[in-house]
């Protein structure tokens, strides 16, 4: 037999014109399902371990082994006549029937409903299970996702100096084992995928429309809405707060901010920085400096009694004035114990003033011992 006889004929490829009497019968044929198709069909047997789904008019499918033991907790509740949603594996599976995935199907409709709640900006309220530097993680319908500490609302933002990690870590873990309030922003099913944001949609851009309102330079009032070690946040208007750094809460020596403020409190304050989203504040900024008039007051030389406010690697800070403090240097000493033990937190000592320059607002005093 030649090698043309041998070769199998090739398959006819039916053209149909139009008008024909049976071309709507071909276009009306369904197409057969492929791998990854999501199909319905009803339960036609439970057998050990192995499920029969009628899937007419292609035939049988079959859900069975490790995909019978996947959704199992499912299964375990149903009953020949039950309509149910699974994923083609394979169309061509085992001893003819259609293979089929009832965990995948699951999933796919979850990615979907993902998808949907992205569009229709649906809120859930979910409980955070752990965070890690960069934000928290939480879960829903079974699938962990991300919440970014960039999308936490004001309200839950971590308000730590310079952006620390370890601090961010240590506020963010406050909130593990508490709900918020979030919304779906990505859904991306193949890479497994899920952010979730707690700030409204277009927070950001408004936050920026409000931000451009401001110029440095600006006075305004606000209301202090948080107050922490390095400083207090003041609200500007609805949806817009800036920081007031405790070095900008007065032209005093400020230890701890709580003891100036209370949430709550309205403050004047001016405007000093607008950087990367974010308005710098400040208070003492629009108080007068006591250094610019400080000349008129005081000179090289001149005895002046001063309180012990702090204690520095150099020395003694002491206050001759409300914002006007001089440094005793640790140098007058025998050593940095004699210093503390002779002059003591919150008690008057008379100095005299060995160093003035107001101009750089620096003073250097000398200590005068008791007789």
């Amino acid at each position: 037999m030649s090698e043309e006889k041998k070769s199998a004929a090739p398959i006819a490829t039916i053209h149909l014109a139009d008008g024909h009497p049976m071309a709507g019968l071909v276009d009306a044929i369904p197409t057969p399902p492929g791998a990854g198709d999501v199909v319905e069909g009803t339960i036609i047997a439970i057998n050990r371990g192995r499920i029969y789904i009628d899937l007419p008019p292609f035939g049988t499918g079959l859900i069975y082994g490790r995909e019978y033991l996947n959704a199992a907790d499912v299964l375990r509740k149903a009953n020949p006549g039950d309509t149910i949603s699974a994923k083609v594996v394979d169309p061509a599976g085992r001893d003819g029937y259609i293979e089929l995935s009832l965990k995948e199907a699951r999933q796919a409709a979850i990615w979907g409903e993902a998808e949907q709640a992205i569009l229709s900006q649906t809120i859930y309220s979910l409980t955070v299970e752990e965070a890690n530097k960069g934000g928290l993680i939480l879960s829903w319908q079974g699938i962990q996702g991300f919440l970014p500490a960039s999308q936490l609302s004001s309200e839950h933002y971590p308000r730590v100096p310079e952006g620390d990690k370890d601090k961010i870590l240590s506020e963010l873990a406050l909130l593990v084992g508490k709900p918020l309030s979030v919304r779906i922003i990505t859904a991306d099913a193949k890479e497994g995928k899920l952010i979730f944001s707690e700030r409204a949609d277009g927070e950001s851009e408004e936050k920026a429309s409000l931000i451009d309102k401001y110029q440095v330079g600006d006075a305004t009032e606000g209301e202090v809405t948080g107050i922490v070690d390095f400083g207090v946040f003041v609200k500007l208007e609805q949806g817009l707060e800036g920081l007031v750094h405790i070095s900008e809460l007065d032209w005093g020596l400020v230890e701890d901010p709580h003891a100036l403020f209370a949430v709550g409190d309205k403050v004047r304050v001016k405007v000093i920085e607008i950087k990367d989203g974010k308005i710098s504040l400040s208070i003492k900024a629009l108080k007068e400096n006591p250094w610019h008039t400080a000349a008129e007051r005081y000179s090289k030389g001149m005895e002046v009694p001063g309180v012990i406010i702090k204690y520095n690697k150099h020395g003694a800070l002491a206050s001759v004035e409300e914002g006007v403090a001089g440094l005793v240097h640790v140098s007058e000493f025998a050593s940095p114990a004699e210093l503390r033990e002779k002059l003591e937190l919150g008690k008057t000592y008379p100095f005299t003033i060995s160093l003035f320059d107001p101009k750089d607002q620096r003073m250097t005093l000398t200590f005068i011992p008791k007789k």
